[in-house]
């Protein structure tokens, strides 16, 4: 995936949905992160990553399940959990990974 390091090093805060087209709980998130979006606008940026697309950047985050959600800080991983995670908590966990 083009870019996809330049993305996840240029913010301060990017939330990853590592998804699949076949995987049922990866649409629930379609609507939890667009809840999330308008919540934190530009306090986050988020990418979608499928990942029979993108078969090399799943591997080197030892994707195995889906969803599975990682949150970058200037390119490291702050904090990573796989399934469904509702707008709220994930609004949460990226104000306690914020950098001061």
């Amino acid at each position: 995936m083009a870019g996809f390091n330049d993305i996840i090093k240029s913010g301060e805060n990017v939330l990853v949905d590592f998804s699949a087209e076949w995987c049922g709980p990866c649409k629930m998130m379609k609507p939890i992160l667009e809840e999330l979006k308008s919540k934190m606008g530009e306090k986050v940026t988020i990418l979608k990553v499928d990942v029979d697309q993108n078969p090399k950047v799943a591997a080197a985050y030892k994707i195995q399940s889906v969803p599975t959600l990682i949150l970058f800080q200037k390119g490291a991983v702050t904090w990573r959990k796989s399934g469904v995670v509702q707008a709220r908590d994930l609004q949460s966990i990226i104000q306690q990974n914020s950098r001061k």
